[in-house]
Parts: structure tokens; sequence; C-alpha cells
């Protein structure tokens, strides 16, 4: 599939890659996917404000990455999101929901503390179930659309299928499928 990439996409998966690298984060996400576009400037034709989609990202992260149908559905059960992130948040410091998972640290990574190395600059870093979807997805968008290449806004039409934050904030700041298919075909 990655042979189908055009150099753009490439990008933005590294690019996710090295954000989650500098998040510290255990795993690649679509939140990664999504930032390292708008690093590239692959929202840029849609002219969306991208500090905007970065802070609504930022605001999804404290509530614990819920989407606003979680806290609806929670909501409905008589629990009220917005005060469990502020209860957790002052007796934890702010932003304690965001905090990444931490790295699993094998034995190798163990033996190098011990001896007192750095550790490598270079390490593997997964996608999650999500972001290896959304790039499956582009591929499938792709060859619906009978394009022959996967490029930056094959991945953002994906991100914008998969339902959870990201498609959320996107959808809150404008960005809708049907948008970003009509900036694709111009």
């Amino acid at each position: 599939m990655f042979e189908r990439f055009t150099s753009d996409a490439r990008d933005a998966v590294t690019g996710a890659v090295a954000r989650a690298r500098e998040a510290d984060a255990a795993t690649v996400t679509e939140e990664h996917l999504l930032l390292s576009l708008l690093d590239l400037g692959a929202l840029d034709a849609l002219d969306v404000d991208g500090p905007a989609i970065t802070a609504g990202l930022a605001a999804a992260g404290r509530r614990g990455g819920m989407s606003r149908a979680d806290e609806e559905a929670l909501a409905g059960l008589g629990i009220d999101l917005s005060e469990i992130v502020a209860r957790i948040e002052e007796t934890h410091g702010e932003g304690a929901l965001t905090t990444p998972a931490p790295r699993r640290r094998g034995p190798g990574a163990l033996l190098r503390t011990a001896l007192g190395r750095p550790e490598p600059v270079r390490r593997h870093v997964p996608l999650t179930q999500g972001a290896k979807k959304t790039l499956e997805q582009s591929l499938r968008i792709a060859l619906g659309r009978g394009d022959r290449h996967i490029g930056a806004p094959h991945l953002l039409l994906a991100l914008l299928t998969r339902p959870g934050t990201v498609s959320e904030v996107l959808a809150d700041h404008g960005v809708t499928y049907a948008r970003v298919e009509t900036a694709l075909a111009a």
C-alpha cells in the first residue's frame, strides 16, 4: 500500500511519527496524523484556522479524548464529564488526562539505563488501530475515486470518515468530506 503514497502522504505519516515522538507518546494516533497534515499545509486550500483546530484537539485531549457523543451518552446517564475533568485536574493538575501513556521499556532499555547509556533517538512508534484504519481507508478512497496514488487529501478524507474527536474538531471548523472532495477535484 505504501508504494501508492505520494511524497506528501509519506511526509504526513513520517510527520505524525515525529509528532508522536515529540509528545513522548507510546503510539501514533489519528490526532498526530491531523497535526502533521496541518504542519504540511494540507488544509491551507480550505482556508481553515490551524491554531483553532490544534486548540480543539487539545480541548478534546483534556476530556481524555472523549468525543461529544461520548459526553452526551454520559450526560444521559447523569454523569457530567466536565465536572469529572475539573475534579481530576483539581487533584492531579491541569491536563492530567492528556498525559501520554508511558512507553513500554524492554530489557534493552533497562540495560542501557543501568549502564548509564542514553536511549537511541530513533525508536519505533507503532500506529494505533485507528491510525492504521485511516491509512487503509485512504487507499479505499483513492481506489474509489479512480486515483492511482494516495495523497494528503486522501488521508484527510479518511480522517473525516472515522468517528471520533478528529472528525468532530474538523467538522466544528467547517472541514467536511464534501468540501475536501471539492478541493481535491479542483
